[in-house]
């Protein structure tokens, strides 16, 4: 019996029962269906949110009781198609430090571990991006939030006093962030947030950036920055967080009145600030008058015309991106 041909890195572990689920890791954090990815493979589709021109991704296999993880990163092409080469390279290390291995449903984990642990194609996310996701992976697989999760609650329900909150675990705060629409976590997290110091608002914000957070929850975080804008001496780390926290939210009405307000601001000159806008809510510079005071203020950075041209670089480098900027 012939046995059938593997071109990608799905098939691949499909025919070793590792039963793989996909994830973007891009932009923001958020499921890739199969047919999706396997399309984004044999490079009939674009990567959908580039990041320094390669394609960041999680896979969960399942190799036990828990699914192993692997991190992984590709280069794309000039359009934002994955080059082959480099999948073909990770798949040829796989096949080769695994053997036969690979194709039996009893592959030793350990095994697996030690292939991906040596490829140059692996990446270590960062701790709110790893703690976000791991909150993401429980609710999926319907498993209890950390240990942490309960003391968060206790913070965020304003029992434990607002300047308590470097005793809080950072994963505490990702399964709030990842359960908001569970029990009164909605409501906690809405009466907190005109209270919550800087430090805590931006943990909370950079997680909630991967949630489709409701209006009532990204309201108040709007009623936030309009207060810090209105301010003497406006806190840039509450308006970089605040336009993460509300980059994904429902209401795309919402999410461009607060751009233009911020654009309309000094504080928009700020890189950091120019900085979270296209990295999180680029999909919003569809509008045209959004679009050119992005450009006004991106040319007036603090930073010079080095950041410039690194940040419209990076723009450019987004399929939805590219027309608008580009007339």
């Amino acid at each position: 019996m012939t046995t059938p041909r593997i071109d990608t890195l799905t098939e691949f572990l499909e025919a070793g029962g590792l039963a793989p689920r996909f994830y973007d890791m891009g932009r923001r954090i958020r499921p890739w269906p199969r047919e999706a990815f396997l399309g984004f493979e044999r490079t009939e589709s674009l990567y959908p949110q580039p990041l320094q021109q390669q394609a960041w991704l999680a896979l969960t296999l399942q190799t036990g009781a828990d699914p192993q993880i692997w991190f992984l990163r590709f280069p794309l092409d000039e359009q934002g198609k994955l080059l082959q080469a480099a999948r073909d390279d990770f798949l040829f290390q796989l096949m080769e430090r695994l053997g036969s291995a690979a194709m039996e449903k009893g592959a030793q984990r350990e095994q697996m571990e030690s292939a991906i642990e040596q490829s140059p194609y692996a990446f270590q996310p960062k701790q709110e991006r790893l703690a976000a996701f791991h909150a993401r992976l429980t609710v999926e697989l319907e498993q209890p939030p950390s240990r942490y999760y309960e003391h968060a609650q206790r913070y965020f329900s304003g029992e434990l006093g607002w300047d308590q909150w470097s005793f809080i675990g950072y994963q505490g705060i990702a399964d709030i962030a990842a359960r908001h629409a569970e029990g009164r976590n909605e409501h906690c997290l809405t009466t907190a947030i005109p209270h919550l110091p800087a430090t805590p608002l931006e943990a909370l914000c950079h997680l909630l950036e991967n949630e489709a957070i409701p209006v009532t929850l990204a309201q108040e975080l709007l009623n936030r920055a309009q207060n810090t804008l209105g301010s003497p001496t406006p806190d840039p780390q509450v308006i970089t967080a605040v336009l993460r926290g509300v980059s994904h939210c429902v209401s795309s009405e919402l999410r461009k009145t607060l751009l233009s307000e911020v654009l309309h601001h000094p504080m928009a000159q700020r890189s950091d600030v120019l900085a979270a806008i296209a990295g999180r809510l680029w999909l919003d510079l569809d509008d045209a008058s959004l679009r050119i005071q992005f450009l006004e203020q991106l040319a007036a950075n603090d930073q010079g015309q080095g950041f410039f041209d690194q940040l419209l670089s990076d723009l450019l480098y987004l399929a939805d991106c590219r027309p608008g900027l580009q007339r």
